[in-house]
């Protein structure tokens, strides 16, 4: 499976309309520049630009999408520099069959108008103000976008000291490059549903459909096979990185670490040579002591992956760990969590779960505890306990609808300190804008299933631009 690639590639292009040159000296040259600044402003470590200059024909625009296909391009900002015609945009657009951004920038706040009254000469004075006309064929080439059926997105503002406008570029650029990693990812399913819970059941090929990527079918034999295959080398070692990275409880036994270490080791063998982004998991092991054996320890190593960007779902939650993978992507995280009891005393949410967790977004070290049962399911073993970091959280759900689509459901909200369950799961009390009735009532009215994933920082604005990009509606609650 090939993995995506380091940098996202962006295409670049100007339009403008070649009858004004001769008019106008000095105005095209002016114009080049602009598209310069903006490639300037695109490139960085994430994003490699092909910038096509300025297209002012019909021909060129016809050439800049055979380039851009060529270029394998995820993504074009359309930067308008002035009037130009619509002909000049379509052709490049078509052809190139990637999302386009307008980017709808002047130079400057706004024309100095007494010095551009004193020019006198009108003609001077006419290239000037074309300098500044950005605004002006917007329309016409968002009139021709909509009657071609092409989706396009904008961003109006200022070419330079725009804060807001580049922040929003940025954003656009952050989730072309989550979809991007989700075009690539290769999602191992391991196991089986557990049987009952309807509302997480998913078409596989829905999901193949929206997020791209491949799918993995894999078994819980093929884990217990590169388990037996772990030397004590190794287990010693995981060890070791199991009490660096976790605060380990002193009833926490030695068996029990080794087994899960031995577990762990073997996870990362099948991460790796599957080629997995991302996995999710179920299984009773009923009838099989070593199948028993593998899934009852599997906790910690799904945590250490999780936390190393490869997210692990339990319940073999296929929508959910898509979630997650999201999340992560946009560098926020995202751990596994369901609703666990509500403190109307605090107007607070209890949210969490059994199983992995996001360790690298905890409040503070994550325990691992030593739990006799696993509720609802068969063994018994180590879990780990971890609040997610106190501050502005996110909540993703991947939803399917009533029509058969997937959406994406969002809520911005705070992990708040306070009193936890201490049960050996991840916990957290989660505070929203419009109160924990109200959050309750608007997010199970869009009808998600009960588990969804949870990042830090507020970013439901990404989300939103990742469904515009993925063709999927999403929804804010809050």
């Amino acid at each position: 499976m090939r993995s995506a690639p380091d940098q996202l590639k962006v295409g670049l292009f100007g339009i403008g309309l070649d009858t004004y040159w001769p008019q106008f000296p000095g105005l095209r040259e002016r114009l080049v520049g602009f598209i310069g600044q903006a490639a300037r402003k695109l490139e960085s470590a994430r994003v490699q630009v092909t910038n096509l200059g300025l297209v002012d024909t019909a021909e060129k625009s016809f050439r800049a999408g055979h380039a851009f296909r060529e270029a394998d391009v995820d993504l074009i900002f359309l930067l308008v520099t002035t009037y130009a015609l619509s002909s000049t945009v379509l052709p490049a657009v078509r052809r190139a069959k990637v999302p386009v951004v307008i980017l709808n920038l002047t130079p400057a706040p706004a024309i100095e108008y007494e010095r551009f009254n004193r020019l006198e000469d009108r003609t001077r004075m006419t290239g000037e103000w074309l300098a500044y006309c950005q605004a002006c064929p917007v329309p016409e080439i968002a009139n021709v976008f909509n009657r071609c059926r092409i989706p396009f997105f904008q961003v109006t503002g200022m070419l330079e000291n725009d804060p807001l406008a580049w922040g929003e570029i940025d954003e656009w650029i952050d989730a072309a490059h989550v979809a991007q990693v989700m075009e690539h990812n290769c999602l191992g399913l391991m196991g089986n549903y557990y049987g009952g819970m309807l509302d997480i059941y998913s078409d596989l090929t829905q999901q193949a459909a929206y997020f791209g990527g491949h799918i993995e079918i894999l078994e819980v034999e093929e884990l217990a096979a590169l388990r037996r295959e772990v030397d004590d080398a190794e287990i010693s070692q995981r060890v070791t990185e199991f009490k660096a990275s976790f605060d380990v409880q002193k009833d926490c036994s030695e068996d029990e670490l080794l087994r899960a270490a031995r577990t762990s080791v073997a996870l990362d063998r099948l991460v790796e040579c599957r080629g997995l982004g991302s996995l999710a998991y179920y299984h009773k092991g009923v009838g099989s002591a070593e199948n028993e054996d593998v899934i009852s320890s599997i906790i910690l190593g799904t945590s250490l992956l999780t936390a190393r960007g490869v997210p692990v779902a339990g319940e073999y939650e296929i929508k959910n760990v898509q979630a997650m993978k999201i999340l992560d992507s946009f560098r926020a995280g995202g751990s596994f969590t369901e609703y666990y009891a509500v403190d109307y005393n605090d107007d607070v949410v209890l949210m969490g779960h059994d199983g992995p967790g996001h360790i690298a977004i905890a409040e503070g070290r994550t325990k691992v505890r030593p739990l006799n049962v696993y509720h609802g399911k068969v063994g018994r073993g180590l879990s780990v306990e971890m609040s997610v970091k106190h501050g502005p959280v996110t909540l993703l759900s991947v939803t399917q609808t009533v029509d058969s689509k997937l959406m994406l459901l969002a809520a911005e909200g705070e992990s708040v300190a306070g009193p936890i369950l201490e049960i050996g799961n991840t916990n957290s009390r989660y505070r929203f804008p419009i109160g924990a009735k109200r959050f309750q009532n608007d997010w199970n009215a869009q009808g998600p299933a009960h588990h969804c994933a949870v990042g830090v920082g507020h970013i439901s604005s990404k989300l939103k631009k990742l469904g515009a990009l993925l063709g999927m509606e999403c929804v804010r609650v809050c």
